[in-house]
């Protein structure tokens, strides 16, 4: 127990652990998000048909986004699991959760590849909106997604990785990971676009390649820093046996966060459907809602990247029933966040003009593009605390609490009010008040979650936790 006393996790204060732990998890999640914008600038920029390259991305999203849910919260309950496990001591059960993990992340991976092979073409032309975008589009769209569906192993084995370094306190190796994918990304994308150096220019097929290529490096550094640093983890391949147990346990924390995500992207497929039916500005608008979740991402991923502080930080502690630190943790993850969503929204508002710039769209579109950015950032703030809710609720075992933030979030305060007004759009010069549920929503959910609804029962759950006869006060 000596030894374990001595984990930062368990005796450094907690706005230094805070600082160190996110600080890298943030940077590497904005950098993640940079990419994707860096992406879409390329493709924008092509010689011709920049601006539909910049359509077939925003259609092909909604499958992106939902292969990071079912990632990304796999990773998250093998995070909150793990970190707790290593805070009680249980390194037998810690060992199991980590192999289990890394074989779900293979079956994720063979479950993708088989829906690149039969369900892309369907999905895509069910976004056809009865042929108001055109054929070129969705082909492309279609080229897009079979490509980075039949080599998901890159994104869905680093996200295992990356959880299980920062449950144990060495959150800089899965960033600088994820930054060298980044780099290789960036790097690659105008060489395969383009077609530099004597390779032919494969326009929406490059990127698709070269975002593949950057998951992969990510992935393989991902697994050496794993192997080379989590010594207190047996990688024994007799730890792979699915045992039923550790998965349940997984996803008791990770089901309902895959559930958070996955509406994600319900809510971006619902969207794109609406908004292409929308007269005359159809097609602008699915182009300018792909960019604006793109430019988006640079300040709500920072809000994640705090969450993915907030919850090792507070399952540990809690694992050893350290009362103060859990209350310490919840504190300082919330004024992080809230630091860090004020100066996006201000970042947003102001540089609004040359944002939308980078992607040299045409006239009427680049004034949509202007218009949602300066109103959906109004809701920065209240996105970001939803967000570090979530992480709470996460690392205390109340997956439910979570999911009905996304509900509210992703869901009910969003899709109807857009479609209501949608139906009130009559051309370019009303257009700009569908995006206004993007920003009410955040500040709705909000408000739910301070309320008796959800906040309430945490705080009731919480408080049998934290104020437990196990608990020590320190």
């Amino acid at each position: 127990m000596e030894k374990q006393s001595q984990n930062p996790m368990a005796v450094e204060p907690i706005p230094c652990l805070m600082a160190r732990i996110g600080t890298p998890i943030v940077l590497s999640m904005i950098l993640q998000a940079a990419y994707n914008v860096v992406d879409s600038a390329y493709l924008a920029r092509m010689a011709d048909g920049g601006e539909a390259a910049l359509t077939a991305l925003s259609l092909a999203f909604p499958v992106q986004l939902f292969m990071v849910a079912v990632s990304i919260g796999t990773g998250v309950g093998t995070n909150a699991l793990l970190a707790r496990l290593l805070g009680q001591g249980d390194r037998e059960q810690a060992n199991r959760t980590v192999g289990n993990a890394q074989f779900i992340a293979l079956c994720i991976t063979v479950v993708f590849m088989l829906f690149a092979a039969v369900g892309v073409r369907p999905y895509v032309y069910s976004q056809s909106a009865g042929g108001s975008i055109g054929r070129d589009i969705l082909e492309s769209a279609i080229a897009y997604l079979h490509i980075c569906c039949g080599v998901p192993v890159g994104i869905v084995m680093f996200s295992v990785y990356e959880k299980v370094l920062q449950a144990t306190g060495r959150s800089l190796y899965s960033t600088i990971a994820q930054i060298t994918g980044a780099v290789v990304n960036i790097v690659v994308d105008p060489v395969l676009i383009y077609g530099i150096f004597g390779l032919p220019a494969m326009g929406v097929r490059g990127a698709a390649w070269a975002t593949v290529l950057g998951q992969l490096v990510s992935m393989g550094l991902g697994l050496l820093f794993h192997l080379h640093f989590n010594k207190e983890i047996s990688n024994s391949f007799r730890y792979w046996r699915p045992s039923r147990s550790a998965i349940l346990r997984i996803y008791a924390i990770g089901l309902p966060a895959i559930i958070s995500q996955a509406l994600l992207t319900v809510m971006t497929y619902a969207l794109n459907l609406i908004l292409a039916a929308i007269p005359q500005v159809g097609q602008n608008a699915v182009t300018v809602y792909g960019l604006y979740y793109k430019i988006q991402q640079l300040i709500i991923f920072a809000a994640f990247g705090v969450r993915d502080a907030i919850t090792p930080i507070v399952s540990f502690n809690f694992g050893m029933r350290s009362r103060t630190r859990v209350q310490q943790g919840i504190h300082w993850g919330l004024g992080y966040t809230t630091a860090l969503m004020l100066l996006g929204c201000l970042g947003v508002e102001l540089f609004a003009q040359p944002l939308a710039g980078l992607f040299s769209l045409s006239g009427t579109t680049h004034e949509m593009c202007v218009a949602c950015m300066r109103t959906v950032s109004l809701g920065f703030l209240f996105a970001g605390l939803c967000i570090a809710f979530q992480g709470v609720f996460q690392a205390l075992g109340r997956g439910v609490e979570s999911l009905i933030i996304s509900v509210c979030r992703q869901v009910l305060f969003v899709l109807p009010p857009v479609w209501a007004l949608s139906q009130l759009i009559t051309g370019p010069e009303n257009v700009a008040i569908v995006w206004w549920p993007l920003a009410l929503g955040e500040a709705t959910t909000l408000a739910v979650c301070s309320s008796d609804l959800v906040l309430h029962e945490w705080a009731e759950t919480g408080a049998r936790f934290i104020n437990h006869a196990d608990f020590k006060t320190p």
